[in-house]
């Protein structure tokens, strides 16, 4: 498999296509990544989303947004990472009943906001599930070797809560955990805080991603910290099951 660049410019997304389940695994005990065979594939920029479609019998469809978790490449493939929520119709679906083999309907890839180029200095900030679009950015840099370029601040409730767990680790990450820290950390649990940043290099954006009280605390610790608010690009999670 090749690792080819990202576009330069966020692709239109294509129209409604069957994507085949390849592969699912846990990342954590409320979490479950897919990784999809897409018929008619289409080139994504770290960051961006897939719309996820499910139709029922009677022809009710519901419809969620997942974000991209995988790297671009030539593979065909592209893996989501879905949080299962309380009375959430679509991620129980995908979360508890999907299987190998089982076909669903997807379009994209969607988005340019919170997309990486791929050759810019980036600062990722995420909260929780936030860190969904983030692992795309990180996974491309590390793969074409431009970790020099990415810096990667993750918060979480518990170690058991960290996505990607055994990968997300490096020289390019801090963990920050806000309610119960792994034996041997010496930041002691807690919030979000200023001395969690790195340094900010000039020319860097920053990409936030994580609940609405997440983006909004941790967007004010980067523009505290001096960094312009052009210069932050923001995206919110909610629960839409």
């Amino acid at each position: 498999m090749t690792e080819p660049a990202p576009p330069t410019a966020p692709p239109a997304p294509g129209p409604w296509q069957r994507a085949t389940v390849l592969a699912t695994h846990p990342e954590t005990a409320t979490a479950r990544t897919l990784r999809l065979g897409l018929t008619a594939p289409v080139p994504h920029l770290p960051g961006q989303h897939y719309l996820v479609r499910l139709v029922a019998p009677d022809g009710y469809a519901a419809t969620r947004s997942y974000s991209v978790a995988s790297a671009p490449d030539d593979s065909g493939e592209v893996e989501l990472t879905v949080e299962l929520l309380p009375d959430g119709e679509v991620s129980a679906f995908l979360h508890d009943v999907l299987e190998v083999g089982d076909v669903l309907e997807v379009r994209g890839p969607i988005g340019g906001w919170l997309a990486w180029p791929g050759d810019t200095p980036a600062l990722l900030v995420g909260g929780g599930s936030g860190v969904v679009p983030l692992m795309a950015m990180l996974r491309h840099a590390r793969r074409t070797g431009a970790s020099d370029l990415i810096r990667m601040v993750v918060s979480v409730r518990t170690p058991e809560d960290l996505y990607y767990a055994s990968e997300l680790p490096g020289p390019e990450v801090t963990v920050v955990h806000t309610r119960r820290a792994p034996p041997g950390d010496p930041r002691p649990p807690g919030h979000l805080r200023a001395a969690d940043l790195p340094a900010i290099a000039p020319g860097t954006t920053a990409y936030v991603c994580g609940s609405s009280g997440f983006a909004d605390a941790a967007s004010a610790l980067l523009v505290e910290a001096g960094m312009p608010v052009t210069a932050i690009r923001v995206e919110r999670f909610g629960p839409t099951g």
